[in-house]
């Protein structure tokens, strides 16, 4: 008898041990510092090969609205492939790559092959290929280990600042502490009257990977309001990928003003 007493005593005193380690860890994450909030985002980045997604997103401007089904293929850091179909139709294709955004469209046959001042136009924002990348994988768009950032822990959230206030740009960082993914991001070019702001309602885990579930995106300018509100609705990670893309013949380029 007294062994099963011993023992008795014994798992109460792992359960009770492992209760007290909980809670001192959720009390603690309320008062990170900011080096080691900023740690955990970085080591919450995407560690896989690449990622084969359904989504299903749709698009809404002052003119019109739309709705569609896109396939997302990525290599990280290396390529991003995106091809909408409506009603199972085709109706636009896209290839990024770090130097070259290349996309083509069926409706008006237009097509666009160049930089990235054709999404950092639409987006109102300067954009290059990790940054957008970053925007679809939950991860700031700018590099926090190169600036010079405060935190402070509201409610149920961590929010990252630049210390220094900038006269062009206002920036803002809203973290998940139980996953160190972003609930939002905020960038505002002052100068420009411009604000991108992107939300991440939800996340998924898929193969040790923390994937958003939804990205809601907000591009605002002196006259205009564009939201692209996207929902993953299945993601294969470190599959085989090919990306093939090309521009048909006799369409028109787009020119960006």
């Amino acid at each position: 008898m007294n062994k099963y007493i011993r023992l008795i005593i014994v798992l109460l005193l792992l359960v009770t041990s492992c209760k007290s380690k909980k809670n001192v860890a959720e009390s603690d994450v309320t008062n990170f510092s900011t080096r080691r909030v900023i740690s955990n985002h970085m080591n919450a980045d995407f560690n896989k090969k690449t990622m084969n997604a359904r989504i299903t997103a749709k698009y809404r401007d002052p003119k019109s609205s739309a709705s569609f089904s896109v396939k997302l293929r990525m290599e990280k850091d290396k390529t991003i492939w995106l091809s909408a179909t409506k009603f199972g139709i085709p109706v636009a294709k896209a290839k990024i790559t770090p130097d070259r955004v290349s996309y083509y469209e069926k409706l008006n046959r237009t097509y666009f092959d160049g930089d990235f001042a054709l999404i950092s136009k639409f987006l109102g924002t300067d954009l290059n290929y990790e940054k957008l990348q970053n925007l679809l994988l939950g991860q700031a768009i700018l590099d926090l280990k190169k600036g010079k950032f405060s935190s402070d822990y509201k409610n149920e959230s961590y929010e990252l600042l630049p210390k220094k206030s900038n006269e062009i740009y206002q920036i803002l960082f809203v973290m998940n502490p139980d996953n160190f993914k972003l609930k939002s991001q905020q960038v505002t070019s002052r100068a420009e009257e411009q604000l991108l702001a992107v939300s991440y309602p939800n996340y998924t885990e898929v193969d040790g990977e923390t994937i958003p579930k939804k990205i809601a995106i907000r591009a605002i300018d002196k006259r205009n309001i564009t939201t692209i509100n996207m929902e993953y609705k299945s993601v294969v990670l470190d599959e085989e990928l090919t990306f093939p893309f090309s521009i048909p013949q006799g369409y028109k380029e787009l020119k960006i003003k």
